[in-house]
């Protein structure tokens, strides 16, 4: 049975030979990311989209109005 030839590869043969290769190095779950401890006092940038007349009532009241919308979330969430 070693002498007989073997059949030709079709491209799709290859192709489905191709993708399932593939799906095998792809299919892993990525991790998530380790959760970072809040630590009190560190603030982190972001950027935030907030109606404009919310932005405008607290730049009214001058410098700190970033503080004066932290203080408010943090409020919000019963902190």
């Amino acid at each position: 049975m070693a002498d007989q030839p073997r059949r030709p590869r079709t491209l799709n043969d290859a192709r489905t030979e191709a993708e399932a290769a593939f799906k095998k190095v792809t299919a892993k779950v990525a991790e998530a990311p380790p959760k970072r401890n809040a630590v009190p006092g560190i603030k982190e940038q972001v950027t935030l989209r907030i109606d404009q007349d919310i932005l405008e009532h607290f730049q009214e009241g001058g410098p700190g109005w970033q503080d004066r919308i932290n203080d408010t979330l943090r409020k919000a969430l019963g902190k």
